[in-house]
Order: structure tokens, then C-alpha cells, then sequence
């Protein structure tokens, strides 16, 4: 499974990508603003500023909500890097979209996906990834893993070449589950990555063994 990073924030990219685990990442307008990134040419660097960071996809996300809109925007934002995929959202005209983009070689990621018909439609145009918002469902008492293990077995059924991106992954036991399930890439905070490496045993055994070395060195 692929881990990309879901953040604008440089460091925290870093942190993930020191790790030597990092495959990519995924941000929004959203998560730009909350690092204060704002205005167009702003946000266009902050874009390349990641892609020099990390050897790997950099989702970046339209704004355009109709066709030609996020055809320009999407060209624009895949000329900015190669790295960069195109974060479509999931609608009449994105679907339209990420067909045009498939067929020019543009890599894309369609994104806001709550349903096994929406992730049909995605993989039937040619998206390179398609993103479930796990969290989001489980946040209105809805499964969001249900939905990744119903996107899996249809895509293995016809042998979609769509990468499952299992997004708005909240914390460890998400990523152990989508995992499990089959996912292709988890994105999510840089505490659900980090969090894979705690376990209590491993602590109490590491003291344990810092002190024995230390009785038999002192």
C-alpha cells in the first residue's frame, strides 16, 4: 500500500518523507488556507514547493466546477510539475473531465467519492486514483470501510486499473484496516503514519534493554 501524506505543511512533508516511506501527497484548498497559503500564485508554488520535497504524486485540486473551467486549470496545474495530478472533483463535468485528461496522459484524482456508483463512473473515465472520504462517512454514522471493500471487489471484478486512495483517514487503526481491505494508498495526517509505530511492548522492551546495557557497561 502506497502512503501519501494529506497536509500543505512543508514540514510535516518533510518529517513523512525523511521516514523513506512516503509515496505522495494529497492536499486541498482547505488545508492550504490553514497554513495561510492563499492567492493563486501563492498556491501554484506551494504546489511546486511540495513536488521538490517529495519523489513521488502531489495531488492538486481544481477549482473550476465546470468543464472548460477545470480543463484550463487542470493543464495549468499539470504543467507546473511532473509530479502533479489533478484533483478532479466528483461531478457530471469532472467525470466529462477526467476522460479529456485521461486521454492526453494527464494523471488525475477524483476526489469527494461516497459511493460505489460514483467510483464506477471514475474508473469507467480513466481516473488514475479515486478518493472515498472514509472519515467523513464514519463521521454521519455511515461505514466508510464498507464502502473501500465494495470499490475493491468491483474493481477487481472488471480489473479497473484505478488506484484506490482511501482518503480522510483519521487515525493508525484506519490505515491497519484499509490495509486489510486492500486499498492501493491511504492518505491522512502525519499522526496516522507516525502512529503506526507505537506499540507499548516495544517501549517497556527497548528500557529493558538500555538498562541491562548499561549494568553490564557501567
Amino acid at each position: 500500500m502506497k502512503f501519501f501524506i494529506d497536509t500543505a505543511n512543508l514540514d510535516e512533508i518533510r518529517e513523512a518523507n525523511d521516514l523513506g516511506i512516503l509515496d505522495g501527497v494529497t492536499t486541498n484548498p482547505s488545508l492550504m488556507a490553514k497554513e495561510g497559503i492563499t492567492g493563486k500564485d501563492n498556491i501554484l508554488k506551494h504546489y511546486v514547493d511540495i513536488c521538490n520535497i517529495v519523489d513521488g504524486d502531489v495531488s492538486a485540486e481544481v477549482i473550476s466546477t465546470d468543464f472548460e473551467g477545470i480543463i484550463k486549470e487542470g493543464e495549468h496545474l499539470a504543467g507546473l510539475h511532473k509530479n502533479i495530478v489533478v484533483k478532479v472533483p466528483m461531478i457530471k463535468d469532472g467525470i466529462k473531465a477526467i476522460k479529456y485528461f485521461s486521454d492526453k496522459g494527464i494523471k488525475t484524482n477524483c476526489t469527494l467519492v461516497f459511493s460505489p456508483g460514483q467510483a464506477i463512473l471514475a474508473a469507467k473515465a480513466g481516473a488514475t486514483y479515486l478518493s472515498p472520504f472514509i472519515g467523513r462517512l464514519d463521521d454521519i454514522s455511515s461505514d466508510g470501510l464498507a464502502l473501500i471493500a465494495e470499490i475493491r471487489e468491483i474493481y477487481d471484478n472488471y480489473m479497473f486499473e484505478t488506484e484506490i486512495l482511501a482518503a480522510s483517514v483519521r487515525h493508525t487503526m484506519h490505515v491497519i484496516d484499509c490495509a486489510k481491505i486492500g486499498a492501493d494508498v491511504m492518505t491522512g495526517p502525519l499522526s496516522s503514519i507516525t502512529g503506526l509505530l507505537n506499540h507499548p511492548l516495544t517501549d517497556i522492551g527497548l528500557e529493558k534493554f538500555l538498562a541491562d546495557y548499561a549494568k553490564g557497561n557501567s
